[in-house]
């Protein structure tokens, strides 16, 4: 029987296949448990595009296995209650938690991240600024040709370009004289370095793998969320690296499309090294599960850790490491961001290459900014992600239009993760103002309650200043129809970016 194929037959079968996409939708969607935002994101995206959505989901939307969740939390688990009975003897002995009454914000937050990630405030830290890569590589290269004993290295990216290979040529001078190296880096990050990479690393005792996943893996499970985005560098146990910048020629500035690659890390020698230490541990070992790599032995490092009073509170930094993660729904550093901001009295300035904040943090900001609170925000002058950066223009107008002061950084690529406030209070690190630090990929900050870096923050940021443009609503206004409709179509999107 031939089927004449008329318009009406045509309309009808589309209509059923659509049906069946939204049947198929709802069930991929609401099979994994989502907050409301994401679930309506993914509903649109896959209801809206039918076969690309499905496949976008297939990289982007999946979420981890319960079976990994699971492991990794009984991996940290373990070391967090030797690590928290430790400390809080420690803390009752010592008497170190902060208590003069203009330290109240301070200790506010410390309690908060105590009770969130279970931080430990440690003290006794020197710290040095880098808003440079070059200054910053260079300096880490001589730390790890001055190491005694191990490096512990976890990026982000590690990319097999030329720094890739002036680090991992550092890294190898000093397996070779006997030191313990190891390096944990992000596949989907890391984008082109494979195991090959660091083979030579390996044959002079060194160990690498790619986080969360087999050591000699060719081809990578298609997935583009649950990355482990830290930036954390140990040294021996008393000098360590935490903050934004990552392995690769466009963070010392050598990608046309970049420019200048402006970005903020710390070098901190001190006690908090040692929780650093404590940080790549938990991460190394659980990747562990599934390679035959050397496990980092927790149980030694909580008897060696030593908690004592700040020798000199003026120049030595209280500081706690805080992490959070898909395996903790504590979101402990959004909530720090968001104590910072609903505490503040005076200022608040953020630097971040993606604005896309959760409901939360966007409120506070407006609530801050219209109580009279100088609040401003830095965001790049190009997009690295172009649905990312249309979302963050709709965010700015947003802010801009609520009171908020935000500036677009003219000088390069603005890839710094920082926020400051009040007196003694910052945060730098890796995560971005942005859904997936907050909820899905493995993040690290250093909260940091010292008036000098304070200051010092503060200072970089007005500098900054003089290199960026305040944005306007008459900026806004000017823009063109297309690029409103991308921005609000981008913002749509937001939960999934």
């Amino acid at each position: 029987m031939n089927i004449v194929w008329t318009w009406d037959i045509v309309r009808r079968v589309i209509e059923v296949l659509w049906l069946i996409n939204i049947a198929f939708a709802v069930w991929t969607v609401f099979r994994t448990r989502r907050d409301i935002a994401s679930t309506w994101a993914w509903l649109l995206v896959l209801s809206v595009f039918p076969v690309i959505g499905f496949i976008a989901y297939l990289f982007v939307g999946r979420k981890i296995s319960n079976d990994d969740i699971f492991s990794i939390r009984s991996e940290q688990e373990s070391f967090r209650e030797r690590l928290i009975a430790r400390q809080e003897a420690l803390l009752e002995k010592h008497q170190l938690l902060l208590q003069s009454g203009r330290l109240a914000r301070a200790r506010q937050l410390a309690s908060l991240s105590s009770s969130l990630d279970d931080a430990i405030v440690t003290f006794n830290n020197r710290i040095r600024v880098f808003i440079d890569g070059q200054k910053l590589f260079s300096e880490m290269i001589r730390d790890f040709d001055h190491a005694q004993d191990h490096i512990y290295v976890e990026f982000y990216t590690f990319y097999a370009d030329e720094l890739g290979h002036r680090v991992l040529a550092a890294l190898e001078r000093a397996a070779e004289r006997g030191v313990t190296v190891k390096v944990l880096y992000d596949l989907s990050g890391s984008h082109g370095t494979t195991y090959k990479f660091f083979a030579h690393l390996e044959e002079l005792g060194g160990e690498a793998q790619p986080f969360n996943s087999k050591s000699n893996k060719r081809l990578s499970t298609p997935r583009l969320n649950y990355h482990l985005h830290r930036k954390i560098v140990v040294i021996d146990g008393k000098i360590g690296y935490i903050g934004g910048f990552n392995i690769g020629d466009q963070y010392v500035g050598k990608k046309a499309k970049f420019g200048y690659w402006r970005d903020t890390h710390l070098r901190v020698v001190g006690q908090a090294a040692l929780t650093l230490t404590g940080r790549f541990a938990m991460d190394w070992n659980m990747t562990c599960r599934k390679t035959d790599k050397t496990r980092v032995d927790l149980k030694a490092m909580v008897t060696h850790l030593n908690i004592e009073r700040p020798s000199d509170p003026n120049q030595d930094v209280v500081m706690q490491i805080v992490s959070s993660g898909p395996d903790n729904e504590n979101y402990a550093i959004r909530r720090g961001y968001e104590s910072i901001i609903s505490s503040a009295r005076r200022y608040v300035y953020i630097q971040t290459p993606y604005l896309i904040p959760e409901e939360s943090v966007l409120e506070a900001l407006v609530i801050a900014a219209r109580s009279g609170i100088d609040v401003r925000v830095m965001i790049p002058c190009m997009p690295d992600h172009p649905f990312v950066y249309r979302a963050t223009e709709y965010y700015a107008k947003y802010l801009v239009d609520n009171g908020v002061k935000v500036y677009k950084y003219n000088h390069g690529f603005l890839h710094a993760k920082m926020v400051v406030s009040g007196e003694n209070l910052s945060s730098v690190g890796s995560a971005n103002q942005d859904y997936r630090s907050y909820r899905l990929n493995w993040e690290a900050n250093a909260f940091c309650y010292n008036e000098a870096l304070t200051a010092q923050l503060k200072q970089i940021f007005e500098d900054d200043i003089q290199d960026s443009t305040l944005l306007t609503p008459e900026y806004f206004a000017q823009q063109s129809s297309w690029r409103k409709f991308k921005q609000y179509f981008s913002r749509l999107l937001s939960p999934v970016l």
